[in-house]
């Protein structure tokens, strides 16, 4: 290294996950956990192993082969925010800011539904090349449900907006509901067949493993420091140092704590249950449903249903809630209190199942912007951001990676000419505003869902 050192940034908040998530605990790893042990240089550094840094690394493959990458992950592959969503990849709007699913502009919305599906065309690649299973990467589309008459109208509205666009869908009355899911609940549905379904873990842990041949994972390394000295940055770990001219950030939330977009990012908690395993000798598919199926809520702060299966054994994960807490932490009792109303809204959906117990509880941290602009650019020499993935993790944090890798190595595409024209994160109000303003808003969000959620 050459120059003098320049001051750094001490980061000084870890990501801390509360709860064990249902998706991480049934995946299985194909490579043993590597830590950072000494002092190593690099052609690029990624900070993060999820949907946004993983995607950078494969896209820098491309790119530039036989540059070296390494990848530096505070903890465990799929044990953080990548393997605690509900595992859509969804390429129509998807808006969890506003009311509805609400499509905007004709033009801009097909921009946005064209930057998606490139998205998830670069997964589906990736999910081809690397051999994953159809229980881990599942193109079957998804369906928007509607349990009251509110959700019918939103789901209207939906409808007609997918219309007008020129995209596929197709109705589904409260019997083809019944028949899908099992439940009674439901009065109908709006299916969309270009989204994905994944499995979040399986998914993760496969991409690290197919790309591991052209890029160093190292787990359980937290960035402690990063700071520019002469022409490279030093990220500095518990144990070892990586030096690299380039580094990206891909912390999603977590770019604050590194020093940026500080006030613009609105940190937001979702929690989820998932069953324990059962079979159809137990409970019929009268009881629960065909094999697989994804239910989106007709509001977006209703509940995310689905049901998974494999060898013969079935389970149902729901997602439910969304808490504001800047502080990046949730309670053990949060997420307690909240798998307790889980437990009972399942079983108002699924009487007949309420005999199987929920194995697992958890909280999993999203990012959101007031007017939903992704934390993405070059935000010192050399350094990018591909953070603030608005709610949508597993295709808008893809689509970041992909594009910070082409924006940092001068790659010319439509694509980014277009994504790298959004504006910066707008201001949110200080605290304790933020969180009196943001956890309002959310709460009479969710009592006006009434039964979708």
């Amino acid at each position: 290294m050459s120059g003098p050192a320049t001051a750094g940034h001490v980061i000084r908040r870890l990501p801390a996950e509360t709860g064990v998530s249902g998706w991480e605990a049934i995946s299985r790893r194909g490579f043993p956990v590597r830590e950072l042990d000494g002092d190593l240089r690099a052609d690029w550094l990624i900070v993060g192993a999820g949907f946004a840094g993983l995607s950078a690394a494969r896209r820098l493959a491309q790119l530039r082969p036989g540059e070296r990458v390494i990848v530096l992950d505070a903890q465990e592959v799929a044990k953080g925010a990548a393997g605690r969503n509900s595992g859509f990849m969804i390429d129509v709007p998807h808006n969890l800011s506003s009311g509805e699913y609400s499509v905007g502009d004709a033009a801009s919305t097909t921009l946005e539904i064209g930057q998606n599906r490139l998205a998830i065309a670069f997964a589906a690649e990736a999910a081809a090349e690397y051999g994953m299973e159809p229980t881990t990467f599942d193109p079957c589309g998804k369906i928007n449900a509607a349990a009251s008459e509110r959700g019918l109208k939103a789901n209207g509205n939906f409808r007609d907006s997918l219309r007008r666009i020129g995209e596929r869908y197709e109705e589904l009355d409260a019997d083809q509901m019944r028949d899908i899911t099992g439940s009674r609940y439901y009065l109908g549905g709006v299916y969309t067949p270009g989204a994905v379904l994944i499995q979040p873990a399986d998914y993760i842990r496969a991409l690290a493993t197919g790309l591991r041949p052209t890029t160093e994972i190292y787990e359980n390394s937290p960035v402690r420091e990063l700071k520019r000295r002469g022409g490279d940055w030093v990220a500095t770990s518990n144990r070892g140092t990586v030096t690299a001219p380039r580094a990206i950030l891909a912390v999603n939330g977590h770019i604050q704590s590194f020093g940026h977009f500080s006030g613009r990012l609105m940190h937001i908690f979702t929690y989820a249950s998932m069953t324990a395993a059962f079979s159809q000798n137990e409970y019929s598919r009268q009881m629960s449903g065909a094999e697989r199926w994804a239910l989106l809520p007709a509001d977006p702060m209703g509940a995310t249903v689905r049901k998974i299966s494999a060898h013969g054994l079935s389970r149902v994960v729901i997602r439910t809630r969304f808490t504001y807490d800047p502080g990046l932490t949730v309670s053990e009792a949060r997420v307690a209190g909240i798998a307790a109303q889980q437990r009972r809204s399942f079983d108002v959906r699924f009487p007949e199942l309420s005999g199987v117990p929920m194995e697992y509880s958890w909280a999993g941290a999203l990012c959101l912007s007031r007017n939903h602009a992704p934390a993405f650019g070059e935000i010192e020499p050399g350094l990018y951001s591909a953070c603030c993935e608005n709610g949508l993790g597993t295709v808008k944090s893809t689509l970041a990676g992909m594009m910070v890798a082409e924006l940092a190595t001068g790659t010319v595409s439509d694509t980014l000419a277009t994504y790298r024209n959004h504006p910066k994160p707008s201001l949110i109000p200080p605290e304790p505003l933020s969180w009196i303003g943001i956890n309002s808003v959310i709460r009479w969000q969710e009592m006006r869902a009434g039964r979708e959620a």
